[in-house]
């Protein structure tokens, strides 16, 4: 019989990803509901030490595969490695991180042990009455909401955008299970060669990870008042970000989009600028601690989902808004 609730726990170059601690985390509610436990996998060579990191973050069990042949990402070994654990173990459900590995492997995974894949996901709630995993993603361009089950195969398997969910705050003092796991390759599972590896070097802007982000939308009137806006997040510790409007537009680079077909993300604090409030932008920042809006509109549905909002022009505002901040902070100075 299926049971417990699994995360493929993603490590690069040794370090376990951000996306695996929030995964574990959202692990922890849904294996609640159906009163079982949390189980990661960790793959990968000489990864055994990292399992208590998983176990602190809230995993119950780590089922670790430590073998030079997953030294580094290749697709036919993980993936047999994760088939052979769900063959072994039966899992009721399997969660894996919607990054470039996540993507490429579940669903080789789901072929292999004839099951669905959910891939996207914003998401997830166990449904009362089925106990099934009720699995929510973006559909139609990111224009409605679908709500996925899978009814007749196991594991229910899914792909979850990373910032979506939130990490549990580690607890050292919790104790689990570290479970070795053998898995027999032969040279034909390495069925590529990795003869270089180049990493750049130029800073890579990640707006999931800032603790403060000041977005801007069409409503700022031109994609030179982004630079305006830098410096007020400059001030203020953080990044700029972008709606999808003004990234298809070509004012900004894709990275800094938020939304349903962009980032998501939870800052302590996101300032909306010129943003009508789409749904589909929403969903990508409704987690925000506290949100500020401005914006000319003040029927604006962005306001609907505010802390506090400010009908006005943003070209008017923010340029003062940065005065006050300067002022403060050559008061803090002198």
């Amino acid at each position: 019989m299926s049971k417990d609730v699994y995360v493929l726990a993603e490590q690069r170059d040794g370090n376990i990803q951000k996306v695996a601690f929030e995964l574990v985390g959202e692990a922890t509610k849904l294996a609640k509901d159906l009163n079982e436990q949390v189980v990661a996998i960790l793959l990968g060579d000489g990864v055994t030490a990292k399992a208590e990191e998983l176990i602190q973050h809230g995993a119950d069990k780590v089922i670790v595969v430590d073998d030079p042949m997953l030294a580094k990402y290749a697709t036919e070994p993980y993936a047999k490695a994760i088939t052979a654990i769900i063959k072994e173990f039966d899992p009721e459900i399997v969660l894996y991180g919607a990054t470039s590995i996540g993507r490429d492997l579940a669903p080789r995974v789901s072929a292999r042990v004839h099951t669905g894949l959910t891939a996207d996901c914003t998401k997830l709630e166990i449904a009362e009455d089925t106990k099934l995993l009720n699995m929510t993603r973006p559909a139609f361009g990111g224009n409605i909401m679908a709500t996925i089950v899978c009814k007749n195969h196991r594991p229910q398997m899914a792909t979850v955008r990373p910032g979506v969910m939130a990490a549990l705050a580690a607890d050292t003092a919790r104790k689990g299970e570290v479970v070795p796991f053998k898995v027999e390759f032969t040279p034909a599972d390495m069925n590529i060669e990795i003869i270089e590896e180049v990493k750049e070097t130029k800073k890579i802007v990640d707006v999931t990870e800032a603790k403060v982000l000041v977005s801007g939308g069409r409503g700022i009137g031109s994609p030179e008042f982004f630079n305006t806006l830098k410096e007020l997040a400059d001030l203020l510790g953080g990044e700029v970000a972008a709606s999808r409007a003004v990234v298809d537009a070509g004012w900004i680079g894709k990275e800094y989009q938020v939304g349903q077909t962009g980032k998501t993300v939870r800052p302590n604090l996101y300032i909306a600028c010129g943003i009508s409030g789409a749904i589909q932008h929403v969903a990508g920042m409704e987690s925000s601690e506290v949100v500020i809006s401005i914006n000319k509109n003040d029927g604006a549905a962005i306001f609907d989902v505010s802390d506090l909002g400010i009908v006005g022009d943003v070209k008017t505002i923010i340029p003062k808004l940065i005065e006050a901040l300067k002022k403060r902070d050559r008061k803090s100075v002198v």
